[in-house]
């Protein structure tokens, strides 16, 4: 069992993943091979992400967090510079590098985000064992600029998940690691519907075998 700050140390490295991407609407399949390195952020550069959602900041409209507290405890809030090269079967290539932090929300102290109805794949019973939290990234996957969205992380199943409202969707994506340098990983995404109403119309499911290379 790896605990929440256990995961992100054996999340640091070269990953290559095979995935297979299944077009649910259009009815189309495809695959493509990934390489991306994660790097742990140093402190400077979590303070950096941490003050643009800091109050007074717009860069996370709607998540506000305790800097001054969380800075008191080097290690609260694990996170990842990430840098990925994509090619498809079809030879498309994208590459893209972000920073990323995931911080409990035992240090938010404003949540003004509008409310949402989590899709199925994002469920997470109020019983289970989880840490509950926000994943600040300085760039969003699938639109530009920063932007929040919210991660369970389960200790007993070493899984975890962040769910994103986009303006047009909802990825809900997974990553379990099933030995220490192969993971399981998953991406569910919807059309977002109207407000406080639950996602239901996936328009794309992504299914991936993730291996440690260093």
């Amino acid at each position: 069992m790896l605990s929440f700050q256990e995961f992100f140390i054996d999340c640091a490295g070269l990953w290559k993943t095979e995935r297979t991407y299944h077009s649910v609407l259009q009815n189309e399949v495809e695959r493509s091979y990934t390489e991306f390195r994660a790097e742990t952020l140093d402190q400077a550069t979590k303070q950096q992400i941490l003050l643009s959602a800091a109050p007074g900041s717009e860069a996370f409209s709607g998540v506000k967090i305790d800097v001054d507290r969380a800075l008191l405890d080097p290690a609260f809030a694990p996170g990842f510079a990430i840098s990925f090269e994509t090619r498809s079967e079809k030879g498309e290539e994208v590459s893209m590098s972000l920073k990323a932090l995931f911080v409990p929300e035992s240090y938010v102290i404003a949540d003004t985000l509008p409310a949402v109805s989590l899709p199925i794949a994002a469920q997470v019973a109020e019983a289970d064992e989880v840490i509950r939290g926000f994943y600040l990234r300085d760039k969003g996957y699938s639109e530009s600029g920063a932007i929040a969205g919210r991660f369970t992380y389960s200790p007993t199943r070493q899984t975890l998940e962040m769910t994103t409202y986009y303006n047009r969707s909802v990825a809900v994506d997974q990553m379990r690691f099933v030995t220490p340098d192969l993971r399981i990983r998953t991406i569910v995404t919807y059309q977002r519907p109207a407000a406080q109403t639950v996602p239901n119309v996936i328009d794309l499911i992504g299914f991936g075998v993730e291996h440690k290379a260093a």
